[in-house]
């Protein structure tokens, strides 16, 4: 076996505590799914595992050593993510009544959504080039196969938690959009959500 089991079964519950930390992924999720409902709020969960499961390929791959060699690579990622963000809360301030039948955010928008806001969340990065290494074992062979369970046990977690969390304002959020004043409410929360992940980004340091 790639990993020794007793290590894996070390690197779940950790992995399941870290995806319970309340961060800038789950708040996304959040936002979304106060915006656009349950439906939308799980794909964009899963586009969120879809991108760590891209940060977990790259670091693999070595992309931690291009980020020490090339630090400005860090700062272009980085804003990427904040106008990203900005201009989700811009679109969250739109937001208008619902119609009983009208439709949600679409899966496939929501996806890429989540998946965009994680990969330009360079924190994602240094948190898998700090975390995963300390469970992969060069003497047990190739380096990316581990890095790659090791993110799946991460993304699975990952999907259902911030899921779940999306779900349940989801719910609230489509009964309560139908009037007026409550998706003007909304909207502004789902801004000030965008907005402070958005300034949260901005004001990272690599350290």
């Amino acid at each position: 076996m790639i990993i020794d089991p007793l290590v894996l079964l070390a690197f779940i519950p950790a992995g399941l505590a870290l995806n319970l930390t309340p961060g800038a992924d789950m708040m996304f999720c959040l936002g979304l799914g106060l915006r656009s409902g349950p439906r939308a709020a799980m794909a964009a969960s899963a586009g969120i595992s879809a991108g760590g499961m891209v940060h977990i390929t790259l670091a693999g791959l070595g992309l931690g050593a291009m980020v020490a060699a090339l630090p400005w690579i860090f700062d272009v990622i980085r804003w990427v993510g904040v106008a990203y963000l900005l201009w989700l809360a811009v679109g969250a301030l739109r937001t208008r009544a619902l119609r009983p039948d009208a439709p949600a955010l679409g899966a496939a928008r929501a996806f890429r959504a989540g998946m965009l806001v994680n990969l330009t969340n360079p924190k994602v990065i240094l948190f898998v080039l700090a975390f995963v290494p300390q469970f992969v074992d060069p003497s047990r062979g190739a380096i990316l196969p581990q890095f790659l369970i090791f993110g799946l046990v991460l993304a699975i977690g990952g999907f259902f938690i911030n899921g779940a969390v999306g779900v349940f304002a989801g719910s609230l959020g489509r009964r309560m959009a139908t009037s007026a004043r409550f998706s003007r409410g909304l909207g502004a929360i789902s801004a000030v959500i965008f907005t402070a992940l958005a300034a949260r980004l901005a004001l990272l340091e690599r350290s």
